[in-house]
């Protein structure tokens, strides 16, 4: 009797051995590793980030991302890492920047080898599913499942649709529905094609009431293309909406991290392409119930950052190999800051836009290198005649300049920029006052110069001056390596 009571208390105290032991190294009672959670990305497509309610718009019509807002974690400082639609797309799926993932040039695909969110998420049980606009190539390195029949075209564009393309989310909802009786997790990719144009001809805003940035050129025409892009902004918001009902009708909302953000800036001047922050900053907000508190922060992220947190969520040690740094201990609250600075590059978009420039940004300062500051800057909007973002408005901009001094300043500034720019974005939030001359911030410009010369030979980014453009004819039947859409 004596042994067993002597054995009784061995196996207990090797028991409370055991648990005081588990407890020391976690600092609680160990817990079986919750279920990993399904990942939801909207991405909205030429964006500006003030372009809506919840980063102050008092204009735009967007209930459903104002809704969102309120249960997210709202990031006031999001950096895109290119002003321009592939590359800026193929820094958010590879977390490299574009001239370590290839694809710096717009239409272009990134390099061979690659490697992907797919090829990073995949291995961590998850299915890695893309509905809606692509633009990003070759497919070895993204070899999303898709979501059928989610690009269709505009009605009266059927045969040649162009840019005339929309997101239908009916196929969404439907594999939505058959997910949560799956063993699996899955990231979901939903990318819309608005607000980049071609705008919604009819508007339901005044084009009276639109409000019109400080940069731009207020005109009857600048105010009618204003409402459209408005309605396209709520159209999207529209998307927003749906894709939330889904989920949480469905069943899948409690265990969803859902992000929204945008490739860049719309089509307007000093937005998409150009590295001004109505160009490069992007809105970004993250819902995860019972993981992630909403509010606010003003740390510094990169979109590059977004594939090494996945990783992490989804129970993998983030890459070290990649530009981006996860956040989850941002998003877990025990830090409120993250990078010290981030980066972003834009070449062109062949032929039409041959400025190519560099940025870095800190908490505070912006320094932008332009490579070829001789080159008048043109694009899309000056000088194609054949879509919307630009054509509608454009000639009114330059007549008023004949007359106008503020409207012949916007055109100045538009046409050049000079070899360097430094803004103090906490006093000149719009970027119009270039310090990079005022002897008072030679230090710090000369400082920004270092930093940017080491991140480029790390980029192996040794461009001198313009994209040089092989123009030799794609042969016949040969798919771009970039689609704009999948059919299949």
């Amino acid at each position: 009797m004596k042994h067993k009571i002597v054995l009784l208390f061995c196996l207990f105290t090797a028991g409370l051995f055991a648990t005081c032991s588990q407890k020391g190294q976690t600092g609680q009672q160990a817990k079986a590793p919750a279920k990993q959670p399904n990942i939801v990305i909207f991405i909205g497509d030429d964006l500006g980030v003030t372009d809506i309610g919840p980063y102050g718009n008092k204009v735009v019509r967007t209930p459903h991302l104002d809704g969102l807002a309120k249960e997210s974690l709202l990031f006031t400082r999001t950096y895109a890492g290119s002003p321009t639609c592939g590359p800026s797309r193929s820094s958010l799926l590879t977390g490299l920047y574009p001239f370590r993932h290839g694809a710096h040039g717009n239409h272009s695909g990134v390099k061979e080898n690659t490697k992907s969110l797919i090829h990073y998420l995949q291995p961590l049980g998850y299915r890695v599913v893309l509905a809606g606009k692509l633009h990003f190539g070759p497919e070895e390195v993204f070899p999303f499942e898709r979501i059928s029949k989610t690009n269709v075209a505009e009605p009266g564009h059927e045969k040649n649709p162009g840019l005339n393309w929309d997101l239908n989310l009916g196929p969404v909802d439907q594999w939505l529905s058959q997910q949560k009786e799956s063993d699996k997790p899955f990231v979901l990719i939903v990318a819309d094609h608005s607000p980049h144009v071609i705008w919604p001809e009819k508007s339901s805003y005044n084009p009276q009431q639109v409000d019109i940035p400080s940069f731009h050129i207020d005109t009857e025409d600048t105010r009618k293309s204003r409402a459209r892009y408005y309605e396209d902004i709520t159209k999207m918001d529209g998307n927003v909406g749906k894709v939330l009902s889904s989920l949480n009708q469905h069943g899948l909302s409690d265990n969803t991290l859902f992000i929204f953000t945008a490739d860049q800036g719309p089509q307007w001047p000093f937005a998409k392409w150009s590295l001004y922050d109505y160009g490069i900053r992007t809105p970004m907000l993250i819902k995860w119930p019972g993981q992630v508190k909403p509010g606010k922060t003003e740390a510094l992220v990169s979109q590059v950052d977004l594939l090494p947190t996945f990783v992490e969520i989804a129970g993998g040690q983030a890459p070290a190999n990649v530009d981006g740094k996860s956040f989850l201990s941002l998003l877990q609250g025990k830090k409120n800051t993250h990078h010290d600075a981030v980066f972003a590059s834009h070449t062109g978009d062949r032929l039409m836009n041959r400025s190519p420039s560099r940025m870095l940004r800190n908490s505070r300062y912006k320094y932008i290198l332009n490579i070829a500051p001789e080159e008048e800057y043109h694009t899309h909007m000056d000088k194609a005649k054949d879509h919307d973002g630009g054509r509608e408005y454009w000639d009114s901009w330059v007549t008023k300049a004949k007359t106008d001094a503020h409207a012949a300043a916007v055109l100045q500034r538009y046409h050049r920029h000079p070899k360097e720019e430094l803004y103090d974005l906490q006093a000149d939030p719009t970027e119009m006052k270039n310090l990079a001359a005022d002897p008072k911030f030679a230090q710090m410009l000369a400082g920004f110069r270092t930093q940017m010369a080491a991140w480029r030979k790390g980029q192996g980014d040794f461009e001198t001056g313009p994209e040089v453009i092989k123009d030799t004819p794609q042969p016949k039947g040969q798919k771009p390596v970039a689609p704009y859409v999948f059919l299949d």
